[in-house]
């Protein structure tokens, strides 16, 4: 193996990079095969997906290496966990029911409810709202906020002190990824809107885009075609049969399922011109070192990277090539990816079954989009990459 840490040219601003880098040709598909057999071997992962969209469409799907431990290969309709790739899914469905004049993202939380959010009884599926009882503050969030990581929750209200949930800022004065606010905004449309979160997907995004291996919950039929995972250590985990749904990031899928959902983001498919344009606008500036943890002191102005913001369900930032989004996904032994440029509708959709993967994906994006400006170092922090 032959890591290197990631170069600071990768990540230079718009400002610093060329504003019309000529078009990026892509590879074709041997060629990705081999740079993904490559990167495999350099960072000893034992499977991985990808998918490349171009003009709005799907161009390539590859899968690569073992989905178990049992060395069975990892195939394009294998499934896979998605990790928080389905809060990009999450905001696609969001954004329909604006569309559809039922939500409105600026309206704050407190008018859909049929009662103060503090009064809902605890329940072992959302975060504990009674925490809340002397803090009027959750009266100003609004769905936009939940959206864009600006509620002033912490990641989880589990990771908190005793477990209590609280606001450590102001709804909607910054930045700070939250998993619990888009629990909040399932829990609206649920509590006060009445729809079926996992049957909205269903119906709005997976049945939609032909997305049939999807599901925000397991299925039996996934049982015979299922990637564990491998995490950094080597060691093997099993996949884990979700039985509830989470916005935040409960969804199993397949790199031939995900391909559509990165095609209909980058393209637009299903939204308004309005909401697709919502989706991928800078709303809140990034204005921390990286993503974790997620309530570090912000840098000073000076040190922050201003072509990085806070879209709806997505990052935002810009580059050698234009405007582009991004969404990543994790756990102990899952890397997920998904890259997007505005320019030429271009995305590339990255599975792992194995987090070592996630080293080798500043090279393999690199090598199909050409270089982005992706803000790997915001994601990963100190990761080391392979060149």
């Amino acid at each position: 193996m032959r890591p290197f840490v990631l170069m600071f040219s990768l990540l230079m601003p718009a400002s610093a990079a060329l504003a019309a880098a000529p078009p990026h040709a892509l590879p074709s598909p041997p060629a990705v095969d081999a740079q993904m057999q490559r990167l495999m071997r350099e960072t000893q992962a034992q499977g991985l997906a990808l998918a490349v969209i171009d003009d709005g469409k799907v161009a390539q799907v590859h899968a690569a290496g073992k989905r178990n431990a049992a060395g069975e290969p990892l195939q394009p309709d294998t499934i896979m966990y998605a990790a928080s790739l389905t809060k990009a899914a999450f905001a696609y469905m969001v954004l329909q029911l604006v569309d559809d004049g039922m939500l409105d993202l600026d309206l704050p939380i407190a008018a859909y409810l049929d009662r103060p959010l503090p009064d809902y009884p605890a329940d072992k599926r959302y975060a504990p709202w009674p925490d809340l009882k002397d803090d009027p503050r959750w009266q100003q969030i609004t769905p936009r906020m939940l959206l864009s990581h600006r509620s002033g929750f912490s990641n989880f209200a589990f990771l908190e002190p005793e477990g209590k949930l609280r606001l450590h800022f102001d709804p909607g004065t910054r930045y700070a990824y939250s998993g619990e606010g888009l629990i909040l905004l399932q829990f609206v449309l649920e509590q006060g809107v009445g729809l079926d979160v996992g049957r909205e997907m269903q119906r709005r995004v997976f049945d939609r885009l032909g997305m049939t291996r999807t599901s925000m919950t397991w299925r039996a039929d996934f049982a015979g075609n299922l990637a564990d995972g491998w995490t950094q250590d080597g060691s093997t985990e099993p996949h884990d049969e979700r039985s509830r749904v989470r916005a935040a990031g409960s969804m199993d899928t397949t790199i031939t399922d995900i391909a559509r959902l990165a095609a209909a983001l980058v393209s637009g498919k299903g939204l308004s011109p309005a909401s697709r344009r919502e989706l991928v606008r800078a709303q809140w500036p990034i204005t921390t070192a990286s993503q974790f943890p997620t309530l570090q002191d912000e840098l000073p102005p000076a040190k922050r990277r201003a072509d990085l913001a806070a879209g709806l369900g997505v990052v935002v930032f810009d580059g050698p090539q234009g405007h582009g989004f991004y969404k990543g996904g994790h756990d102990d032994a899952v890397g997920n990816t998904m890259v997007c440029l505005e320019r030429g509708q271009r995305c590339v959709v990255i599975l792992g079954n194995d987090v070592r993967a996630e080293a080798a994906f500043p090279a393999l994006v690199r090598y199909v989009l050409g270089d982005t400006a992706v803000p790997w170092t915001w994601e990963y922090g100190n990761k080391v990459f392979v060149p």
